[in-house]
């Protein structure tokens, strides 16, 4: 008998080799569970709620405890909560036909890449338990790097190389030392949040003065923004309907770029 054989026909390799195999197959089988604790089970738009019984991958309820005294969740608890309708119509009587809004004005209404979730409606908290992002005019330890341009009062250009309005303040993510949105102050509609990853700064061909271009929506669309309750916090779920506004936009902000490009 060979070094490395156990019997006749088995060696130490092929029982290493079987050894993978098993812990790779418990490995996939452990991803796949873990990976549908949220949103299942899947529902049909051809067939209405799934209603079989989700037996297959769906894992045992684990409990999570929330941080800064907020609770417990247990998922999955295979409960659907929200009940919104889509505000659109599917352009096909077939399984995955994407709908067409129906509202005169799309922004806003929670359809295609203006979709939002059902968030938390309280502010995301940092590690004091106090609210992580916040206005800088609020934060007297933070301020704009002298090597960096200031973007206070500068004006925002939206898709129509309008001026929709200045920017009035900051808001920062106080843990990453980022900036999160510009506030801009719109004349007539007060104040409205823009997301930083929406922007790009850039100057005038003319002038050379520094702007903010918004490629997303018009000018006169920033008065839709939605807006957030208090003026030195903003919750996970006004953060998830203002993200979802400007999304829209970049499809609906006007009718021909819902349309193809052929």
């Amino acid at each position: 008998m060979g070094t490395g054989h156990i019997v006749g026909n088995i060696d130490v390799a092929q029982v290493t080799l079987y050894v993978f195999w098993v812990f790779f197959f418990a490995l996939l089988w452990y991803i796949r569970q873990e990976d549908r604790r949220e949103g299942y089970p899947l529902e049909s738009d051809i067939e209405g709620k799934y209603t079989k019984e989700p037996w297959l991958f769906i894992p045992a309820p684990k409990t999570f405890v929330l941080p800064h005294g907020q609770g417990e969740v247990q998922v999955p608890d295979l409960e659907r909560r929200d009940d919104r309708p889509v505000p659109g119509e599917k352009i096909g009587a077939f399984a995955g036909a994407p709908y067409r809004p129906t509202a005169d004005n799309p922004l806003g209404e929670n359809i295609g890449p203006g979709s939002w979730c059902d968030r938390a409606d309280h502010p995301d908290l940092a590690a004091d338990g106090e609210p992580l992002i916040r206005p800088m005019s609020t934060l007297p330890d933070f301020h704009v790097a002298e090597e960096d341009p200031d973007p206070h009062g500068i004006a925002v250009i939206g898709a129509d190389n309008k001026v929709a309005g200045t920017v009035s303040d900051l808001w920062v993510d106080r843990a990453e030392q980022v900036i999160r949105y510009f506030e801009v102050d719109v004349e007539g509609a007060g104040t409205v949040l823009l997301p930083h990853n929406f922007v790009r700064l850039s100057k005038l061909p003319r002038t050379g003065d520094r702007v903010l271009r918004v490629k997303s929506i018009l000018a006169d669309q920033f008065a839709g923004v939605p807006g957030h309750a208090d003026p030195t916090a903003v919750t996970l779920l006004e953060e998830d309907k203002i993200m979802a506004y400007y999304g829209s936009g970049t499809l609906y902000a006007t009718p021909r770029r819902a349309e193809p490009l052929l």
